[in-house]
């Protein structure tokens, strides 16, 4: 009698503790929040570029030959005119010569046509005087005047010859000059691809013997932006940018030029944008990869609000949510991308009060926003789990 009596007890006592947490409260939600702060905004297109010097020279030659003396190495400041390189100029310092004593021949032949026509007016005017005393025959006297004639021609080609000659002495001295290779401009070698005893050939193409960078205190970035964000761009904006060699620097410039060739790789359209850098430290080299944010538009000491408010839903009430568990419930999934849910652009205060707002820049973290919504105010951006008693709200950084 006792053993039924203790498990009808132990009965009655189980079908309580059930009937008890049957009737529990729904636990209530907890949210994840930020605060609507006052600040800046700006919205940026990022790209990435290579640096590059402003003007870079390719230094070749226009003869061939082997490259006798070498004056300068990589890194080198060189000045206009600085002889860089001689190649071996004895076959050209021949043909000058050769140019030269054509020349003299040529000069001898005219001073012997000249001679040639004196002596041929000589003797027309002559036998034109003895014809007129009836001395000799006319025929003798039109002989006279076709030899001056065929020397005056001679005399016209012996000058045309020395034109000639003189011509190829010229062309001789200049290919000579070519010898010399010379910095055409101010700047630092950051190429060189020669070396003393290397022979040069320039029958088809001009070899390039050294790469000149003109002024590294004013540098280039060359950055490909994306054709979907190349309508945001104009010439002068703000440019920030870092590389990875100075992680913790940031170096600025301007945009100079978009250019309006597009270039595809992989389906992707990119346009290429110039961006003017001053260097005075010359901390920045040729070939760096620059990390680049151009500034597009800013809105300065607005009210923002974290991205994720605006992508906030309340959740479902207690009949609809049983058996999906505590997570953030379907309504985190009822905006449109943008940050503005279906139906205007709403914020949600943490008694899940909707406040309609007006959006505006957005740096794809923080949302402009205005309306009426003051500065300081508290909004959900997430339901983050179920908890039986008011536990304290974790907040996000506005």
């Amino acid at each position: 009698m006792k053993k039924i009596l203790v498990l009808l007890l132990l009965l009655g006592a189980a079908g309580g503790g059930f009937l008890h947490y049957r009737n529990r409260p729904e636990p209530a939600p907890r949210y994840l929040t930020a605060v609507v702060g006052r600040g800046d905004i700006v919205q940026t297109v990022s790209a990435t570029g290579k640096l590059q010097a402003v003007n870079t020279v390719e230094v070749g030659t226009q003869v061939s030959g082997t490259i006798s003396e070498l004056y300068v190495d990589y890194n080198a400041s060189v000045a206009k005119g600085q002889l860089l390189a001689l190649i071996d100029s004895t076959l050209f310092e021949a043909e000058r010569a050769k140019a030269a004593a054509d020349v003299a021949a040529a000069r001898a032949s005219v001073a012997e046509a000249q001679a040639n026509v004196d002596d041929a007016r000589r003797t027309y005017e002559r036998r034109k005087t003895l014809y007129e005393k009836d001395f000799i025959a006319a025929a003798d006297v039109d002989s006279a005047e076709t030899t001056v004639a065929t020397t005056k021609a001679r005399l016209l080609s012996a000058r045309a010859s020395v034109a000639q000659a003189e011509a190829a002495l010229r062309r001789a001295e200049t290919n000579l000059g070519y010898t010399r290779i010379v910095s055409p401009v101010d700047g630092i070698v950051v190429g060189k691809s020669i070396s003393a005893g290397q022979t040069v050939a320039a029958s088809y193409q001009t070899p390039t013997l050294f790469t000149i960078a003109e002024d590294l205190t004013k540098m280039q970035v060359e950055a490909d932006v994306d054709e979907a964000d190349i309508g945001y761009l104009a010439e002068g904006m703000s440019v920030a940018f870092s590389v990875d060699t100075y992680p913790e620097s940031t170096f600025h410039g301007h945009v100079h030029q978009i250019r309006l060739e597009p270039s595809t790789t992989e389906n992707v359209v990119t346009y290429s944008t110039i961006i003017h850098v001053d260097n005075p430290d010359m901390k920045l080299k040729p070939g760096m990869t620059a990390n680049v944010e151009i500034e597009v538009a800013t809105a300065r000491d607005v009210l923002k609000v974290s991205a994720a408010a605006l992508r906030f839903s309340p959740p479902e009430p207690a009949e609809g949510k049983k058996g999906q568990g505590g997570g953030q419930g379907k309504g985190q999934g009822k905006g449109n991308g943008n940050g503005t849910a279906q139906g205007g652009a709403r914020l949600w205060t943490t008694d899940l009060r909707p406040i309609s707002v007006r959006t505006g820049l957005s740096d794809g973290s923080f949302i402009e926003v205005s309306g009426d919504i003051e500065e300081g105010l508290e909004v959900v951006t997430a339901v983050i789990g179920q908890s039986n008693g008011d536990s304290a709200r974790p907040r996000m950084p506005f």
